[in-house]
């Protein structure tokens, strides 16, 4: 096991009513608070309605934003920063989801900095304090609630681009369930790929850690045993708070401790699908995670194996990479380009710009003929796959 500290300052709250306290922990913080929300589902979720009441109650004076974006845009993050600079603002009380929360994240910076959100994601500026963030969440995916990174996406130069830095930890988190029973069906099975393929890219980091390993494979477990349960049931509060606790498990580091970096390949790959075609994050994952797997068929096999055996009780590499293909195409994710929309003239400019980004891994580094087979991949002619529930 590589040496590790152990830190996670987020103070969350899960269940029903989780954020009822929000007003009175605001009012700890301070007096004045920017809202960020993102396109519409706070106000149809009610969190919007809830928040607003419970910062009031405490005499919390608030300033909004919103329109957030599903992938969220350097520009926004610019603006919000601006405007709680201008008001004097203490605090951020983000509702939504892991786009509202990460753009949160790097407004907290810019705010007590002063600083031009781009340069922080590209690391010309170092962050020498932040803003306290109140996070209530309404979509189970990202695991952004429960740690200290953020993603963002500058339209200018095309790319999107991870920022870490233990300032950006939300000090509160408020996870009920409830906010969750009205995303569609597409962003909750987007949210179930989401988690796992988090997981899968602690699996194939760097360094042992069979602790981590357990842990894993048991949140990837509750995913395949709850996940499809909830696409039949989509008002199931229990459902929805097993997968809610999972995808917060999945990224709130339990799974790297004791390795020297998770791999991260499979998503800075998949992000160039969402810079060029605003393609929802979740769906770029399941789309490329089984195309990556089967180009590493060979250079990962020990990994794919151990997952195998752990997940679906084989031993055979291609049947893995199957069987995770499956239990996406079951929930309702894309597994090829042409399943959103991106059809094959797309595939040079996606390589291109693939290349020109120089997207790989942190453990497994990728050659530009491995980007183009994996790119391959994801256009290849479908074979019969499960019906989606």
């Amino acid at each position: 096991m590589q040496k590790f500290t152990a830190y996670i300052p987020t103070k969350l709250h899960f269940g029903h009513h989780a954020a009822q306290d929000l007003g009175d922990h605001a009012a700890e913080i301070g007096d004045h608070a920017l809202l960020v929300y993102g396109c519409g589902s706070a106000f149809r979720n009610g969190s919007y309605a809830d928040t607003v009441e419970r910062l009031q109650r405490c005499e919390v004076k608030v300033t909004e934003y919103g329109g957030i974006k599903p992938n969220p845009c350097v520009d926004d993050v610019d603006k919000a920063a601006r405007l709680g600079r201008e008001q004097g603002v203490d605090m951020i009380v983000a509702v939504g989801g892991g786009s509202v929360l990460d753009s949160a994240k790097v407004m907290a910076i810019c705010i007590a900095d002063g600083c031009d959100p781009w340069e922080v994601m590209v690391r010309n500026h170092l962050p020498q304090g932040a803003v306290p963030i109140l996070a209530v969440l309404t979509l189970a995916a990202t695991g952004t609630e429960m740690n200290p990174a953020a993603v963002i996406q500058n339209p200018r130069t095309k790319q999107k681009l991870g920022f870490r830095h233990e300032l950006m930890y939300p000090a509160h988190s408020y996870l009920d369930p409830s906010y969750t029973l009205s995303v569609p069906r597409n962003y909750t099975a987007y949210g179930v790929v989401d988690l796992v393929c988090h997981c899968l890219e602690a699996w194939f980091g760097a360094g042992e850690a069979t602790l981590s390993d357990r842990f894993t494979t048991a949140i990837i477990q509750e995913a395949i045993a709850y996940g499809p349960a909830l696409m039949a049931d989509m008002t199931n509060f229990d459902l929805r708070s097993k997968i809610m606790w999972a995808a917060t498990n999945a990224l709130n580091n339990m799974t790297i401790y004791g390795r020297s970096s998770p791999d991260w390949g499979v998503h800075i790959l998949a992000h160039t699908l969402s810079v060029l075609y605003d393609t929802a994050h979740g769906a770029t994952l399941s789309i490329i995670y089984p195309a990556w797997l089967k180009v590493m068929r060979d250079r990962a096999r020990d990994r794919i194996v151990e997952l195998g055996e752990a997940l679906f009780q084989t031993a055979d590499v291609d049947t893995t990479i199957r069987c995770l293909e499956d239990f996406f195409a079951q929930l309702g994710g894309p597994i090829r380009c042409q399943d959103v929309g991106i059809d094959l003239p797309c595939k040079q400019d996606i390589l291109d710009l693939m290349n020109k980004n120089q997207a790989q891994g942190f453990n497994y580094t990728l050659s530009t003929a491995e980007r183009e087979a994996i790119l391959d991949q994801t256009f290849a002619e479908k074979r019969s796959l499960v019906a989606p529930v």
